[in-house]
């Protein structure tokens, strides 16, 4: 189907449809209905889905099912304070921000510019490191605080909804057309971070669930509605060292798979693992 999307004439014609955000609302409310209920056993089974490992309860939509709480003991965070833990599942790039950085995703460059839509914020962050989670449909849909602090308001960038998938990262420039959401963190431990969550196709929102507050590590900071998403980390320099495993997954051009709250580094003053 994506390969019909995105290479053949008349499925590009479809695509123009399907990424506006209004029809992305629709199929968004359709999953919210109890019609939609009986699309969670064909998922289960598609993706393999072990259901011991999240919370017990009956689901009355598709989206219920999709947003599905995890055990707590399935996805422990690391409370040491010098530690950067993940904010989320996924598949993990680890980037260094330069001033004139291109990042590589799927055959496609992005720029911090062109995330953040503000020249002048992006520049903090030159020097630092940029961090993008792929989380895709089978992954947990929830997103967390990696570390305490405070943040701002959120921060909406509208924009067309395509999938994170590598075959639409071939031929669109995703992040810079997708809807997104991202918050300023003050953070105690890693300084002023940007933590971005991204819409994909068929994700009628981002669901943040708070505006300007104090936050704790390992907080639930939101959750993503039906599809895969992206989750962006922008560290500045000097605040982290990312794993060093992970720098060198990226640079062969590996994502490495991660879970929410697990080590993947420390603060700049505690060395390189």
């Amino acid at each position: 189907m994506l390969r019909f999307l995105y290479h053949n004439p008349i499925g590009r014609g479809v695509l123009q449809l399907l990424t506006h955000p209004a029809v992305s609302k629709v199929v968004g409310a359709f999953l919210y209905t109890r019609c939609s209920v009986f699309l969670i056993q064909p998922y289960i089974r598609r993706y393999q889905i072990d259901l011991s490992f999240y919370e017990q309860k009956t689901y009355h939509s598709f989206n219920d099912f999709f947003t599905r709480k995890i055990r707590k003991e399935f996805r422990p965070f690391v409370m040491e304070e010098q530690v950067l833990v993940s904010p989320c599942d996924g598949k993990l790039s680890v980037y260094p921000i330069a001033s004139d950085s291109v990042f590589p995703v799927k055959g496609r460059g992005y720029t911090i510019d062109q995330l953040l839509q503000d020249a002048t914020l992006a520049k903090q962050f030159y020097g630092g490191f940029c961090l993008v989670f792929r989380l895709t449909v089978d992954d947990y849909h929830r997103y967390f605080y990696f570390d305490s602090g405070r943040k701002s308001e959120n921060i909406f960038i509208p924009g067309r909804l395509h999938t994170v998938r590598p075959i639409a990262l071939a031929k669109e420039k995703v992040f810079c057309e997708n809807s997104r959401e991202y918050t300023l963190l003050e953070t105690e431990h890693f300084g002023r971070a940007v933590q971005m969550e991204v819409g994909a196709l068929l994700v009628g929102r981002i669901c943040n669930y708070h505006q300007i507050k104090d936050v704790q590590r390992g907080e639930e900071k939101g959750k993503f509605e039906f599809g895969g998403s992206t989750v962006i980390l922008l560290l500045q320099k000097d605040a982290a060292n990312p794993d060093q495993e992970l720098l060198s997954n990226t640079a062969q051009g590996w994502e490495t798979e991660v879970r929410c709250g697990e080590q993947i580094g420390r603060c700049a003053d505690q060395g390189i693992n």
